[in-house]
């Protein structure tokens, strides 16, 4: 009697990455990383440092470099395992850029000249308005698209992006047969929005100068404390949840939220009666103790770069594994020569 095989069900596919153009910021842990850490356990993850990506922008070569391990060891400190997903470095796997040649061919000027991202940032970085700000997406869609992934994490600000890897995925599967998954956005349950301690109007950025704006994850203790001891707040002393007319309370409220799990109305009741200077004190050390053990993790595995760049080196492998089976069904189909 012939054996019966179990089928084995795939996993979908999510990918999902970080430029390491500055440090991670708290905000990054709420909003993206805590959501990674809870996905790898259900998917297959490609969790990405799209070195690639930061240099459209010019970087200081050194410090590109020690950002690069700097935030491969935040990732694992944060909670990503390297055992249940793909950690790598883009820039190690070098069919990004080859098939990124090939779908450059297929995008069409206007495509890249309507993306708002580029505007956006020409306007910002007028003296370096370079040829790769301008085919940044395009890069994009091969990181998404070499790895099949069924589902990919966006943000408002890339969703432009992902409907253009979308349009190149149908494109070329129209023209040569199906090659690449259509990948969908995976919209992902909403974290608390982080704003900048000095300018609680503005969401707190890992590229700002003013380095009191940002509670960055590898900030000491001290650092975190003096940090929201000289937050932004208001004039009229009371603890209360409003954005509009209190934003810089409010912000302080939402980290304390994060940091103990009480609710807005708990830390009202906490602090009746108590100024500022109490309310301050006690959000710093509950943020300090929330980041406490992911700044102890982070500077241990910082410490053995050996490990890390094991870790990396093994990312990448597994990474080409699959990367380099797609781009040999596109150089077939597009009709590159093969030995093999």
């Amino acid at each position: 009697m012939e054996e019966i095989k179990p089928v084995i069900e795939r996993k979908p596919i999510i990918l999902s990455g970080i430029q390491p153009s500055g440090s991670l910021h708290i905000g990054h842990l709420t909003g993206a990383i805590k959501n990674w850490v809870e996905l790898q356990e259900k998917y297959d993850c490609y969790f990405t440092i799209v070195d690639l990506h930061a240099i459209t922008v010019r970087q200081n070569p050194a410090e590109l470099r020690k950002r690069t391990l700097d935030l491969a060891a935040l990732y694992i400190a944060c909670g990503i395992d390297p055992e249940k997903c793909s950690l790598f470095i883009q820039s190690h796997v070098p069919e990004h850029t080859q098939l990124s040649w090939v779908l450059t061919c297929y995008t069409g000027m206007g495509e890249l000249e309507r993306m708002t991202q580029f505007k956006a940032k020409s306007e910002k970085y007028t003296s370096n308005v370079n040829a790769g700000l301008f085919t940044y997406p395009i890069l994009m869609a091969s990181d998404i698209l070499l790895y099949q992934a069924d589902l990919v994490p966006v943000g408002e600000d890339q969703k432009q992006h992902l409907e253009l890897t979308r349009d190149l995925a149908n494109r070329f599967n129209f023209n040569y047969s199906d090659t690449f998954k259509v990948p969908e956005p995976y919209i992902a349950p909403v974290g608390a929005r982080i704003m900048n301690l000095q300018d609680p109007e503005s969401k707190m950025s890992k590229s700002d100068e003013n380095l009191k704006a940002s509670i960055f994850l590898t900030d000491s203790y001290n650092e975190i404390v003096k940090k929201i001891k000289s937050a932004v707040t208001d004039s009229d002393a009371e603890v209360k949840y409003d954005k509009v007319k209190k934003p810089g309370v409010s912000n302080l409220m939402t980290l304390y939220h994060i940091a103990t799990g009480k609710s807005f109305v708990e830390i009202e009741t906490e602090f009746i009666g108590k100024g500022y200077g109490d309310f301050k004190g006690t959000v710093g050390v509950a943020v300090a103790d929330y980041l406490k053990p992911i700044t102890d993790k982070y500077a241990a595995i910082r410490k053995d770069e050996n490990y890390l760049k094991e870790i990396l080196q093994k990312g990448a492998e597994k990474a080409r594994n699959q990367a380099s089976r797609t781009l040999a069904k596109v150089y077939k189909k597009v009709g590159f020569v093969s030995f093999k």
